[in-house]
């Protein structure tokens, strides 16, 4: 079959892959956006099927690594992804340059399903389930960036409270790596959010600076999940007297906070220091 070749930047299938920046349209489609070659290998990894991919071969990039780990080569995965069957579509330069969203673009685009699940189809399993919940986080690249150390700590689900951003947010995607795909993820109100812990018989670890338990001084086996607040106002009053412990991390020089989703990290990882 003769795959579609698109070389203006002004044709209309170009002007859809825009609408999808904003979280309107992919809420009314159900689709969304991930750009780059690890992401998208990341995202198949997961058991995403792209509906579409957008690619140009001239930004393509022969390395076929990142860091140390050999992920492939971009013709490797549209080879692998066409005989799935998936539709192919050929962008010239000047047309990809018009969708894509990030610097240093590597000359693939995918369109797929929204991820996100009800959260009352996510379930605390076993005796040593962690997650994490953000609340009220507005920034994207903060919550990509919580995905992605969530992802690396082994957690087993992460939570937005009264989010602000949406999963789909293709910012969220780019900052997590493609490790949104492959966490179980999930909204909800705040109130939903700590009546779901409560069934779980959960313990909940909340990070704030108003107090004086240091962040390595609480037991994180067994059932945790660490909650962070938002970058302008921390943890509301309504998640700080539901802790069970509230927790904070040491400070020592002139600024007073730390960037929520490093916060985040230094938690999760406390958590994973104790469970060996």
């Amino acid at each position: 079959m003769r795959e579609l070749e698109i070389t203006s930047p002004a044709n209309p299938r170009l002007k859809a892959l825009l609408a999808l920046r904003r979280r309107r349209a992919r809420e009314e489609t159900g689709r969304t956006l991930v750009e780059g070659h690890e992401e998208i290998r990341l995202a198949l990894e997961a058991g995403v099927t792209p509906r579409t991919l957008y690619v140009s071969e001239e930004l393509f990039s022969p390395s076929g690594r990142a860091g140390s780990q050999h992920i492939g080569t971009q013709p490797e995965l549209v080879e692998r992804l066409r005989a799935t069957g998936v539709e192919i579509v050929r962008l010239s330069p000047a047309a990809y340059g018009k969708v894509s969203y990030r610097e240093g673009p590597d000359g693939l685009l995918a369109v797929v399903d929204n991820v996100g699940m009800p959260l009352s189809s996510l379930h605390v399993d076993g005796d040593h389930w962690l997650g994490l919940v953000t609340q009220g986080v507005e920034k994207p690249g903060n919550l990509g960036a919580m995905l992605r150390t969530a992802d690396a700590a082994g957690a087993d689900a992460v939570v937005a409270a009264d989010p602000v951003t949406d999963w789909g947010n293709p910012n969220v995607v780019r900052a997590s790596k493609g490790t949104l795909f492959a966490l179980p993820v999930a909204s909800a109100t705040t109130t939903e959010t700590l009546d779901w812990l409560k069934s779980g018989d959960v313990t909940l670890v909340v990070t704030t600076p108003e107090t004086e338990v240091v962040h390595t001084e609480v037991d994180y086996r067994g059932r945790v999940v660490i909650a962070v607040g938002s970058e302008k106002h921390g943890a509301d009053e309504t998640l700080l007297e539901a802790a069970t412990h509230r927790v904070r991390i040491p400070m020592h020089g002139r600024a007073n906070s730390l960037n929520v989703s490093v916060a985040a990290a230094i938690v999760l990882y406390e958590a994973v220091r104790q469970r060996g």
